[in-house]
């Protein structure tokens, strides 16, 4: 089969499920937005970006390591067994550390009556962990239908907990406090709790996860292989730092902003809420570049052995720029009268900063793309150093500007989406160059930009006419998206019957 027709339907397969289950978990937000104050939801979103950090530590870039010793190794389940040993001993270790210590860490992180949170996280985390590589081993084994099934269980169970807790149950004791299902619900329900049914939902769906990966830890033997756990290690020692800075530019500005801004941590939580809805603006670019990165990376260590895999890279490269661009355009040209009521009026003042983080975000996918480099030829450490490079550009910038008065152009959570936008463009230009010496691939950068700049263009041009009238505005707007379609297909007709 054709490499770009099986890369194009191994990411549908991996992403259809996936996104349809993403998607159903986004529109959790709008629940969110409306039922809590931003204060309470910049909470959230301060926890699930420690969240976001710790996951990375406790899985040690694992993932990565299997797939490239899997591809490399007949004895399979050699490499699997060391694998998961090593996941299950080091998150029964944190587990045991966060619950023994929880008091004490919810003191440090500003949250001193709320240590439940951390014992909660603890678990949420553990979990997690312990998927990992289970899930590695279904995408390597190209079992896509299964993994995209788990994922969405997953969501859906989350969903089905979060609609249940947050809405049904208080809709129950306020409509029917006196009849049977009022009662049931009054018996375990605790009305002054909020948000942390968020976190509950959150840890019931993952260890149903692990109940439903069971299965896949057949095969799995606790007797590690030293010398394969020493070549694993090496390989992800690297990768780890490459996730722990990457985690910083993803997510440490809500942490940063919540400590920084120069206010009474009820108002800068507000902030970190309105900043962190806005975020969720960028659901379509972040959910096709996670679905696309499910299918992508075992493609590209497969396609490595071929001898045009250089040239199928570089294709790969041309749509996937389109993609994104189409997915820019849309989400910003439909964004007054469709997007932005996503997250509802209490978290509108934040959407100046939309634009910038769906370019930033375009940014990060094409550096996935470029990526690949590195970790085809085992040299991780360069991944190490573009993402800490990229972490010290987020520290920098955030620790400049979030603090700065209102009188400055760029403040607070606008600074921090800069800093995001100017940190993934760096170390999307800085993996192009090194690669080229490391792991030359002849990319075309006049599509590149081309394709992107005619984007830009369009959204600015099209942001700058005014039209009052909603249907005749929806009608101009998608027209600049027509023409952006139109000459993306005549660049790429003579070679579209070709690839696909």
């Amino acid at each position: 089969m054709n490499p770009l027709k099986r890369l194009a339907g191994q990411t549908a397969v991996y992403g259809i499920p996936s996104i349809l289950g993403r998607f159903l978990g986004y529109l959790l937000v709008p629940m969110y937005t409306r039922v809590f104050l931003p204060d309470a939801y910049g909470t959230v979103n301060v926890f699930y970006s420690y969240a976001a950090f710790l996951i990375v530590i406790l899985t040690y870039g694992m993932e990565t390591a299997f797939f490239k010793f899997n591809q490399d190794t007949e004895n399979k389940d050699k490499v699997y067994s060391t694998g998961l040993t090593s996941l299950i001993v080091s998150s029964l270790f944190f587990l045991v550390l966060a619950s023994l210590f929880s008091q004490t860490i919810a003191n440090w992180m500003g949250y001193s009556g709320n240590s439940n949170y951390i014992v909660w996280f603890a678990w949420i985390l553990a979990l997690d962990a312990l998927t990992a590589i289970p899930f590695a081993r279904l995408r390597a084994l190209n079992k896509a239908f299964n993994f995209a099934t788990v994922k969405l269980i997953n969501i859906l169970t989350n969903i089905g907990l979060n609609l249940f807790f947050i809405l049904l149950c208080p809709y129950v004791l306020k409509n029917y406090p006196e009849g049977v299902f009022g009662h049931m619900v009054g018996s375990f329900y605790k009305t002054d709790w909020g948000i942390e049914y968020i976190f509950i939902s959150n840890l019931v769906s993952s260890a149903v996860t692990l109940l439903l990966l069971v299965p896949q830890f057949r095969g799995f033997r606790w007797q590690p292989d030293r010398k394969m756990l020493s070549a694993l290690l090496v390989f992800a020692f690297p990768l780890l730092f490459a996730g722990m800075a990457g985690i910083v530019n993803e997510t440490f500005d809500r942490i940063m902003l919540r400590y920084l801004l120069p206010m009474s941590p009820k108002l800068a939580e507000a902030q970190v809420g309105i900043y962190g809805a806005c975020y969720k603006i960028s659901i379509l670019m972040t959910l096709f570049i996670q679905a696309y990165r499910f299918a992508a990376e075992p493609f590209f260590f497969a396609q490595a052995k071929e001898k045009d895999a250089k040239v199928v890279y570089a294709k790969i490269m041309d749509y996937f720029i389109i993609t994104v661009s189409v997915i820019f355009l849309v989400t910003m040209l439909y964004l007054d009268d469709f997007v932005i009521r996503f997250i509802g009026h209490r978290f509108t003042s934040g959407r100046n900063v939309i634009p910038i983080l769906m370019l930033a975000n375009l940014f990060l996918g094409v550096y996935y793309n470029l990526s690949i480099w590195y970790k085809l030829t085992s040299q991780t450490m360069w991944g190490a150093w573009l993402a800490i490079i990229g972490a010290i550009i987020t520290l920098v910038l955030n620790f400049w500007w979030i603090p700065l008065s209102s009188d400055h152009l760029i403040h607070g959570y606008l600074g921090s989406a800069w800093a995001t936008f100017i940190c993934y463009g760096s170390m999307m230009v800085l993996s192009y160059l090194i690669g080229q010496k490391y792991f030359p691939v002849n990319y075309n950068l006049k599509k590149f930009f081309g394709y992107l700049g005619l984007a830009v263009l369009l959204y600015l041009i099209s942001s700058n006419i005014c039209i009052d009238t909603k249907p005749v505005r929806i009608i101009v707007h998608s027209m600049f998206l027509l023409i952006f379609l139109v000459v993306a297909f005549l660049v790429e007709r003579p070679r579209l019957s070709k690839a696909f």
